[in-house]
């Protein structure tokens, strides 16, 4: 019963937010959104930013198993926007955990703010919701993707890829992009037919339902004028 409450204690410690200082001992600034007055610290750990600490509008708040890499190219992200149309701001910060050719992984935390206090929300996982709404086939000649009733066919021959360098069917997972555009979250995850060869991207839509974000569209792109992720759409 001890153990339980010290547990919960520490639990609640870690989640009140404390009057931050211009600087936090032991971290290091990683990112910041000034006009909106939130930095995120990390502790630099054996090549990467090993536990964090958000200042939020002054309020500290602690993420001890928090992870990211610690090249400023690939810098946590800080968005502060009105993501689920409530008429109130969220905090959205991307982490990326891993990069290198044909590889890009990236976790995303979500905050609302009550009573001017940091409350995280589910995310689904994108990978669970590919794997429960998207059926694949891969062969030499061709790869299929089937979401809901929209069939999608893309020759492979095509590439320049050798029968035994193809995977035994699509995979997903090496590439995981978040962003927020236009007030909404999104993220975008390849579709690979071999370690170095991806066809194109699932890209989530999602929105915030039974009090979590959840897939609202799921869609796969092959052109990249028409993937929100490389620029400007093309109409």
């Amino acid at each position: 019963m001890k153990t339980t409450v010290s547990l919960l204690i520490g639990f609640l410690l870690m989640m009140t937010p404390i009057i931050a200082d211009a600087e936090i001992e032991g971290y290091e600034m990683v990112s910041q959104n000034k006009k909106e007055n939130i930095t995120l610290y990390g502790r630099k750990m054996n090549g990467l930013y090993r536990g964090f600490k958000i200042d939020f509008k002054g309020g500290i708040y602690t993420r001890p198993f928090w992870n990211s890499e610690t090249s400023p190219t690939y810098a946590p992200q800080i968005f502060y926007e009105d993501i689920n149309k409530d008429q109130k701001k969220e905090l959205v910060i991307t982490l990326n955990t891993g990069h290198g050719t044909g590889v890009l992984m990236e976790d995303v935390h979500v905050f609302h703010t009550i009573d001017n206090r940091l409350t995280e929300v589910i995310v689904d996982n994108p990978l669970a919701i590919i794997y429960k709404n998207v059926k694949t086939k891969l062969s030499n000649e061709e790869a299929e993707i089937h979401i809901a009733d929209r069939e999608y066919k893309v020759d492979i021959t095509l590439f320049d890829i050798k029968p035994e360098n193809l995977f035994d069917d699509i995979g997903f997972g090496s590439i995981i992009d978040y962003e927020v555009m236009n007030n909404t979250l999104m993220v975008r995850v390849s579709g690979q037919i071999s370690p170095a060869m991806a066809i194109g991207d699932i890209i989530l839509v999602y929105e915030y339902k039974n009090k979590m974000y959840q897939a609202k569209t799921i869609d796969f792109i092959t052109d990249i004028t028409k993937n929100p992720f490389y620029g400007p759409v093309k109409q």
